[in-house]
């Protein structure tokens, strides 16, 4: 088995502090720009803070990040050559900005739709060259267990059918999931009608090997806070059997990539003349796959919102979701300079906005008056 010394430490550290702190992030390809900025914020205070050097890997015990978000989450974690994040936060919302249009091309001139549309007919709309190269460049040869903190990413093998679950803890025992970075972040981001599903062999311990055959993380969990929490309480208890819950000892931060269902896309009346080429198809989307993704993180966050109420820790909870997008910045994959530019203002804007919670009642968010903004509620 490869050398694990460079491990983030377990969680008998974890037990003698206080909290236990998880960052997550959600899928969403281009949308990943409203992430980006929000953690370049965050770093910022925290330079403010602690000085110039300090990076979000420093401060949480475990990053997770489904997609576009595992994108992220690599890049936050992986190392330089001197055992430093390799990416400030900033270098994030540059990469989306430089290489966005290259991974996400955009269809131009009066037959652009019709192109799409026979694209989204006879293969995945990109054909993930660029993203490919880019990530094996930007993450050379780090591998899961090279990271500076605990890392949780979720992919679904399509051959399989089955989730597999990139995890740091789960290195230790299952050797084979100690994969390169980029292959991981390669197979995680691999939305079907998008890009195409991602095969790679991972060769570990004395040669051995396991091939897997990757899809979206997003089958998995869109939102990946519950998969991360789920991680850290098997840890605990694995190290502690008898710790019980551990909803009071955890500092989570959630941050959702948008939601455009505010724009009322689609109703029963429209959708009962359906077949299945209207649900996999509508308007430059996919109308079947949105709903699997939308109702996944809301469910992730409803449930979090309740156990964290229920323990009476719900300020330990703080998701920052945007629900009001429309047209392009409500796609995945719109990567024009205008509509990146509008995603950065869009979570800026999202900053200036009222911290909010779902509430178990109604499963509708709800202001927290006592949080102030979001950017007041990251600052405490």
């Amino acid at each position: 088995m490869a050398d694990l010394e460079g491990s983030p430490p377990s969680f008998s550290y974890y037990n003698r502090k206080k909290l236990v702190t998880i960052l997550s992030i959600d899928g969403g390809g281009i949308r990943g720009i409203i992430p980006a900025v929000i953690l370049s914020f965050l770093e910022q205070l925290l330079q403010e803070s602690d000085g110039k050097d300090a990076r979000l890997a420093d401060y949480f015990d475990v990053i997770a990040g489904t997609s576009t978000g595992g994108l992220i989450t690599a890049m936050l974690t992986a190392p330089d050559d001197y055992n430093r994040p390799l990416y400030a936060a900033e270098d994030i919302t540059t990469f989306y900005l430089e290489h966005g249009p290259k991974i996400f091309p955009q269809e131009r001139g009066p037959l652009a739709k019709v192109t799409s549309l026979v694209k989204a007919m006879t293969g995945p709309k990109y054909n993930g060259k660029h993203l490919h190269q880019t990530m094996r460049e930007k993450l050379r040869a780090t591998r899961l267990h090279h990271t500076l903190t605990n890392v949780v990413i979720p992919t679904f093998d399509i051959k399989m059918l089955q989730p597999v679950i990139f995890s740091s803890y789960k290195v230790p025992s299952y050797p084979e999931l100690d994969a390169k970075l980029s292959d991981i972040c390669l197979g995680t981001s691999a939305a079907p009608t998008v890009l195409p599903p991602y095969y790679f062999q991972n060769v570990y311990e004395d040669g051995k090997t396991r091939d897997f055959n990757l899809i979206d993380g997003g089958i998995v969990s869109t939102n990946p806070t519950f998969l991360a929490i789920n991680e850290v309480t098997k840890q605990m208890m694995k190290e502690n059997p008898g710790c019980g819950s551990i909803h009071d000892r955890l500092l989570v931060l959630s941050i959702g990539t948008g939601s455009g269902r505010s724009e009322q896309k689609y109703n029963a009346k429209t959708t009962a003349k359906w077949g299945l080429l209207s649900w996999l198809f509508d308007k430059g989307s996919s109308p079947i796959i949105q709903a699997f993704y939308e109702a996944g993180a809301d469910m992730v966050d409803y449930q979090n919102s309740t156990v964290f109420q229920s323990f009476r820790s719900q300020d330990n909870y703080l998701r920052l979701q945007d629900d009001s997008l429309t047209g392009a910045a409500a796609s995945m994959d719109v990567s024009t300079e205008k509509n990146m530019g509008n995603l950065v203002k869009i979570a800026q804007q999202l900053l200036r906005k009222p911290a909010s919670r779902v509430d178990p009642e109604t499963g509708q968010l709800r202001e927290v008056p006592h949080l102030g903004t979001n950017a007041a509620a990251l600052q405490r």
